[in-house]
């Protein structure tokens, strides 16, 4: 276990600030600290803070900064890329104590700090009658979900959470703190709202709100289609790629299905109205006749609780293996979804302990998503689908990881081939780890270098899809 800085001083002797105590393996409180949803590849921690307020996360800085200890700075610990497994013995900032949430109502405003949970925001802003773009997974910290973009059900109403964002505080490298927003180091809010992991620590975050729709009440529905109707259910999706309303996200996994013994699809529908009018937009799912059929009017706030059949909150839990390859479209490629299910098909029959893959693809509205501020660093705007190819085994080292790994690199290749995109594009939030540079950042890399350059020079925000400080010849090379 390390304990010492470059310099050989003891971590434990170093001057934390006051009322911060160090946590070491062992303990509850750094199982607590530490603990992640996915440990692929996964950082390793030899030590834990957990800071309560933005001046005991800005003291931490400066003494790990000035002692050459290296560490990340986490809240729910959802993200799961493989970059973050750079980060061996480091030191561990949990910032789950900082859960303050003020709504202001008169302004129509909602302050968070990193610690605040999307499905507590979603909860709190539903009981003042308001929604905003939220992500899918209840326990993903707010803040985390939003440094990357911010892609989630009701982006097709409300745009993207960095849409929503109008301002933040941040701890930077040197440990001071600054705050941006289109007012204020309009440059770095630039930066952040796209590929903030890279700048700094954010403290507290402000989002607008926006008045309910529907009364915040949303249809869902689960669907099975089993393998006998995998082609007319990609044929009927294909039809939605130019004309999803706001109001319509689509989710469609292809998982095993564990009673039937056989590969099947989910069709997972959120609507943003009533149930009429949603059964009318999703007549073309409905009339090929499947055989399970979940529906239920539920608030905003529990849809993450109620769709996937109530999966998500199992899928949740953390201390699981999760290795994720992605790619974004413009277009929906029938003959690539049925390429993908029979892949799957045959990866299920041949690897009983690879049951627990599945291929998930989004495809929600992204109408406000095209027409909000174009002046953020998130680059896949366009994009109509982001799609998921999930691996999984049942523990480290298991033989089954080679051919799941190899199963999903596969399908990312073939999806990037179909996408639509000239290149393999990734949303940053789910990219692998293995990607190029302008797969992930797009035509903002330049710039984006240009600030890393600027707030972070040493480079200390590094592990979670890290810029460069300097643009290289072609990171294609």
């Amino acid at each position: 276990m390390a304990t010492s800085g470059s310099s050989g001083t003891s971590v434990a002797v170093l001057q934390w600030p006051t009322g911060v105590a160090l946590q070491y393996p062992g303990s509850d409180a750094f199982k607590d600290a530490t603990k992640r949803w996915s440990i692929y590849k996964a950082p390793t921690f030899s030590y834990s803070l957990s800071p309560i307020d933005e001046e005991q996360v800005a003291g931490i800085v400066k003494v790990a900064v000035a002692n050459k200890i290296s560490f990340l700075a986490t809240s729910g610990r959802h993200g799961y890329g493989t970059s973050l497994g750079k980060l061996q013995n480091g030191l561990s900032i949990d910032l789950g104590n900082m859960k303050m949430l003020e709504i202001d109502t008169n302004a129509q405003t909602v302050t968070v700090g990193p610690g605040v949970k999307n499905g507590g925001l979603a909860n709190h802003i539903l009981e003042a009658g308001y929604q905003m773009p939220v992500g899918s997974c209840s326990q993903a910290s707010v803040i985390g979900i939003t440094l990357g973009g911010g892609i989630g059900l009701f982006q097709g109403l409300f745009g993207l959470m960095i849409d929503a964002l109008l301002s933040i505080r941040l701890v930077t490298a040197n440990g001071g703190v600054v705050e941006a927003s289109v007012s204020k180091n309009p440059e770095l809010f630039f930066g952040i709202r796209g590929a903030g992991a890279n700048f700094g620590i954010i403290t507290s975050a402000t989002y607008k709100l926006s008045k309910a729709v529907n009364d915040g009440q949303v249809f869902t529905a689960d669907i099975v289609y089993p393998e006998n109707m995998r082609s007319d259910y990609f044929n009927v999706l294909k039809t939605y790629e130019d004309t999803m309303p706001a109001e319509l996200a689509m989710n469609t996994t292809i998982n095993w299905n564990v009673d039937s013994n056989q590969t099947q699809i989910i069709g997972t529908f959120v609507y943003s109205g009533s149930e009429a009018q949603a059964m009318q937009v999703l007549t073309p799912f409905f009339e090929l006749n499947p055989p399970v059929i979940r529906k239920s009017v539920v608030p905003f706030s529990q849809v993450p609780d109620v769709i996937l059949f109530g999966m998500i909150a199992a899928m949740s839990e953390p201390g699981n293996i999760h290795s994720i390859w992605t790619a974004n479209v413009r277009r929906f490629a029938v003959d690539s979804f049925n390429s993908a299910f029979e892949k799957y098909d045959a990866f299920y029959k041949a690897n009983p302990d690879g049951r627990m893959c599945a291929g998930v693809f989004e495809t929600f509205s992204n109408q406000a998503v095209t027409i909000s501020d174009q002046n953020t660093s998130y680059p896949w705007r366009d994009c109509k689908g982001n799609f998921m190819f999930q691996v999984a085994w049942p523990e480290l080292g298991h033989q089954v990881e080679q051919p799941a790994s190899d199963l999903a690199r596969s399908l990312r290749e073939e999806f990037a081939a179909t996408s639509g995109y000239p290149d393999l594009s990734v949303y940053v939030s789910y990219a692998h780890g293995d990607e190029k540079l302008e797969q992930i950042y797009g035509d903002s890399l330049p710039r984006l270098i240009a600030l890393k350059k600027q707030w972070d020079p040493k480079n200390i925000f590094r592990y979670n899809n890290g810029l460069p400080r300097e643009l290289p010849p072609s990171s294609s090379d």
